[in-house]
């Protein structure tokens, strides 16, 4: 995203990730769970591993008409290192396997994909699957999406983004034989059903991307720290509202530390403190027109931290949100314009 998207690090060194390559499934289940116990603190102030209780609340994504679980499924951090294939998939499989239906992917994350192929598979039915294309041309968008319908072993996704549209020049992605016109005559082909735009900088180009008409979701950066910055909350989300164009939710933790550079560290942590993080993702979902958040974990603990944090989800009250919102305005100056220009 970009490159980098969702997050939701725990501090951990490499070689203790790395340690986790070879374990049998039982035995990384455990060592991750018990790897996790500093930061899987619900809401409610209890930690929670094992067996899900409960579903997932669900929203209809805008004119899509699909409903869609509050919180998505990002891959990013996780298709991007260190883990394996067979590893990743045992982690996208928990996730789906807790209810969740939204699964975000790119054919630029690692071996996400071809980790989603080894789960999607059986559920497909189930789920709203989610990649995108990061190029202004036909012929490079399609090189992309066929890649990504083999790779997760499928014949259509549900939505395409074409993707860091924030970097875009947007005149070719609009031209006869840019991205846009070829993802139409996709989703008249039914290889998607959806288009989406993505991204992390300039909302003014999402704005006039959706003003296409074309645009049926957007997921931008939407958290209580770069609304100080990138301000997607009041310029992007009014015309989704506008058009009934889904939005979705993503850095809901402000991402990690240092932005883009360390987006493959994990170790270092995120910009929100873990006692934070489940009105962090509070904050996104309150937001009058967002659907869901997505949210890329870099461990199986965290993937399940992420699904209970969902499952209990309640608004913030007043007071929670006054204080969360004077925290992210005093961090915004330190942060900066970290996902490229705003204008």
């Amino acid at each position: 995203m970009n490159r980098i998207h969702h997050h939701t690090p725990t501090p951990k060194t490499a070689d203790a990730r790395a340690g986790r390559r070879g374990m049998n499934r039982r035995e990384f289940l455990k060592t991750a769970a018990a790897a996790g116990t500093g930061l899987i603190v619900t809401a409610a102030g209890r930690r929670s591993f094992g067996a899900p209780s409960g579903e997932l609340p669900t929203r209809v994504l805008g004119r899509t008409g699909r409903k869609v679980t509050i919180l998505g499924l990002g891959t990013a951090p996780i298709g991007e290192g260190p883990p394996d294939v067979q590893e990743a998939a045992r982690i996208f499989g928990e996730v789906l396997d807790r209810g969740v239906n939204y699964v975000d992917t790119a054919r630029i994350y690692g071996n996400a994909e071809e980790a989603l192929g080894l789960v999607i598979p059986k559920r497909r039915d189930n789920l709203f699957l989610v990649t995108k294309v990061s190029t202004h041309t036909a012929e490079g968008a399609a090189k992309s999406l066929e890649q990504s319908l083999r790779l997760l072993k499928t014949d259509h996704l549900d939505l395409v983004h074409i993707h860091s549209i924030g970097g875009k020049k947007l005149d070719r992605v609009l031209a006869d034989d840019g991205v846009l016109p070829y993802l139409l005559k996709q989703k008249e082909a039914g290889k998607t059903r959806f288009i989406g735009i993505s991204g992390h900088n300039r909302p003014a180009n999402f704005v006039r991307m959706i003003k296409t008409g074309h645009i049926d979701v957007v997921m931008c950066v939407m958290n209580y720290a770069d609304r100080n910055i990138y301000g997607f909350e009041e310029t992007v989300l009014p015309e989704c509202r506008k058009r009934n164009v889904g939005a979705v939710a993503m850095k809901a933790y402000v991402g990690i530390k240092g932005g883009f550079p360390n987006h493959k560290k994990g170790y270092v942590g995120c910009a929100t403190t873990p006692d934070l993080l489940p009105q962090a993702m509070a904050y996104a979902l309150d937001l009058d027109g967002v659907a869901l958040a997505a949210v890329g974990p870099y461990t199986l603990e965290q993937a399940i931290q992420n699904v209970e944090f969902a499952r209990k989800y309640t608004p913030l009250t007043a007071e929670q949100r006054t204080a969360l919102l004077a925290r992210g305005k005093a961090m915004a100056p330190t942060l900066g314009p970290r996902y490229g220009p705003v204008v």
